[in-house]
C-alpha cells in the first residue's frame, strides 16, 4: 500500500488517532500531510517534525474545525486525495443535565463539521480519491454520560452514506471508522475513564484498541484495494460489540 505524492488532511491530527493517521499517511508516502487542530499549538509543532522527519510537507490549520475560516482554509488547500475527519470534542454528562448550547457545539464540531469539510474539498478532489470520518460504538449502543457524542456520531455515520452515493459518480469514496475504547489524552473527560479502560480490554482479543490499529484501517479504506467499499461505518474494536453478555 502506498500514498505516493498524496495529499492529505486529517482533523484533530495533532494527538491521538489524528496523530497516528497523519503519521501513517506520512510513512506510507503522502508529500502533504495538513493536520487541523483547535488548540495546543507545542503538540501540534511536534507532530509537524514527527511528519517532517517521516519526509511529508506539514501544514497545520488551527481553529474550530466546524467554522466558515477553516472550511475557506481547507478549500485553499488545493487538491486533496484523502479527507480525515478524526476531530471531535463533546459534553460528557447525563442526558438531561445537558443544555442547548452544548448540543449546538457537539453536533457542529462532530458532524456539521464534516460536511462542511467536505462541501469545500471535494469540488477539487479527483477519481480515487477518499473522505473518511471517524465515529464510535456510541452512535448504536449507550455509554455512560454519551449521549450527545453518540448522537453526534450517529449523525455523522448518516452523513456519510449520503455523501458516499452523492460522491460516488465522482469517483469519490466517503466511509466511517468506529472505534472501540481507544486509550488517548480524551479519555481525561470521561468520570468513568477507569471503567472505560476495562471494558475497552474486555474483548476477544484480549487488549485495547491502539490509534494504530484504527491508523490502519483508515489507510485501508483509502487506498484502491476499498474501491468498491462505500457508505460503510468500519468497526474497530477487537470484537467487544459482537459480545452477547454487553
Amino acid at each position: 500500500m502506498t500514498f505516493e505524492a498524496a495529499s492529505v488532511l486529517v482533523t484533530g491530527g495533532s494527538r491521538g488517532i489524528g496523530k497516528a493517521i497523519a503519521l501513517r499517511f506520512a510513512s506510507l508516502g503522502a508529500t502533504r500531510v495538513a493536520i487541523g487542530y483547535m488548540r495546543g499549538d507545542k503538540a501540534a509543532e511536534a507532530t509537524a517534525e514527527e511528519l517532517r522527519a517521516l519526509g511529508a510537507d506539514p501544514i497545520l490549520v488551527r481553529g474550530n474545525v466546524a467554522s466558515q475560516r477553516i472550511a475557506d482554509e481547507v478549500a485553499a488547500l488545493g487538491t486533496l486525495d484523502v479527507l480525515v475527519h478524526s476531530a471531535a470534542t463533546g459534553v460528557i454528562r447525563p442526558a438531561l443535565e445537558t443544555e442547548d448550547k452544548h448540543w449546538d457545539w457537539t453536533l457542529s464540531a462532530n458532524a456539521r463539521a464534516l460536511l462542511s469539510l467536505t462541501r469545500a474539498a471535494a469540488p477539487s478532489m479527483g477519481p480515487g480519491s477518499s473522505i473518511i470520518g471517524l465515529s464510535s460504538l456510541g452512535s448504536i449502543r449507550v455509554l455512560e454520560n454519551y449521549a450527545l457524542v453518540g448522537a453526534s456520531k450517529a449523525a455523522l455515520e448518516a452523513i456519510v452514506r449520503y455523501l458516499a452515493v452523492e460522491l460516488a459518480p465522482r469517483g469519490i469514496r466517503v466511509n466511517a471508522v468506529s472505534a472501540g475504547v481507544v486509550e488517548t489524552g480524551a479519555l481525561e473527560h470521561f468520570p468513568n475513564r477507569e471503567a472505560m479502560l476495562e471494558m475497552g480490554e474486555a474483548n476477544p482479543v484480549g487488549r485495547i484498541v491502539t490509534p494504530e490499529d484504527i491508523a490502519a484501517c483508515v489507510t485501508f479504506l483509502c487506498s484502491p484495494d476499498a474501491e468498491m467499499i462505500r457508505g460503510q461505518t468500519v468497526v474497530v474494536d477487537g470484537g467487544w460489540s459482537l459480545l452477547a453478555s454487553l
